[in-house]
């Protein structure tokens, strides 16, 4: 780990260079221990793959006081919380292919798989929230089963329906709002993953798995209609805690 003055507000915390779960262990370890120490010029604390980026309130301290508080020197030597083994898997339902998953065809087809093997297979793994980002409610996905790997599409869309499923090379996420974008579109979840008006807004947060699991376009259509009044999210969104 090292931390890097980005501008006269910034700080970055990078950890190694590479993208596994492992890596993303100290990346959360770093982040809570952060969170603890509750510091009054912490405007906000945002985690990636790889680095954690802090954005400082500089009428409050200099980022020099920050660091020396929260010993960023000594990073690499100190005993961080090794209490994060619960996981929360979030179970989203998504309706696979026809005019939902537009790309799927072109998916297996890259994969010399069938359409049904792409279904299972991207139903089968628990995918690690790595992070938020390209606009608020995106999950950036790893675990993609590598037979799935499928580059981004060559033009990308002017518009994708909100709760699009996709995959781009080696990752799988969704569009939580209607969206450009260039991943292939595989299928879509009726599920409202992002809503302002609620508390919390997303159904996930960085550190969270998402799994996935097929409906059918009666269903689909059904958890659609049950969104328009009492909906019972519990009944389709499975929530359920590993240790």
């Amino acid at each position: 780990m090292e931390y890097k003055l980005i501008n006269e507000e910034t700080i970055m915390i990078y950890f190694e260079q590479q993208i596994d779960p492992s890596t993303f262990k100290e990346v959360q370890k770093v982040e809570k221990y952060i969170k603890d120490q509750q510091h009054e010029a912490i405007i906000e604390i945002i985690p990636s793959y790889r680095a954690i980026m802090l954005h400082i309130d500089i009428t409050k301290q200099s980022l020099a006081k920050v660091v020396n508080e929260l010993n960023l020197e000594q990073l690499n030597k100190l005993d961080f919380d090794e209490n994060l083994n619960e996981v929360k898997i979030i179970s989203l339902p998504v309706l696979y292919g026809g005019n939902y998953g537009p790309d799927i065809q072109e998916v297996a087809t890259h994969n010399q798989l069938s359409i049904e093997e792409v279904i299972k297979l991207h139903t089968e793994n628990t995918y690690l929230i790595y992070m938020l980002g390209f606009m608020p409610g995106f999950p950036f996905l790893g675990g993609l089963n590598s037979k799935l790997a499928t580059p981004r599409r060559e033009e990308p869309r002017t518009s994708i329906p909100a709760g699009s499923v996709g995959i781009a090379n080696n990752q799988t996420g969704l569009y939580p709002k209607q969206s450009p974008g260039g991943w292939q579109i595989i299928g879509r979840t009726p599920i409202t993953v992002f809503d302002i008006l609620r508390t919390p807004m997303c159904l996930y947060e960085s550190g969270d798995y998402i799994k996935f699991y097929s409906i059918d376009e009666s269903t689909f259509e059904q958890i659609v209609e049950a969104q328009q009044g009492e909906f019972d999210i519990e009944k389709w969104v499975k929530i359920q805690y590993e240790y």
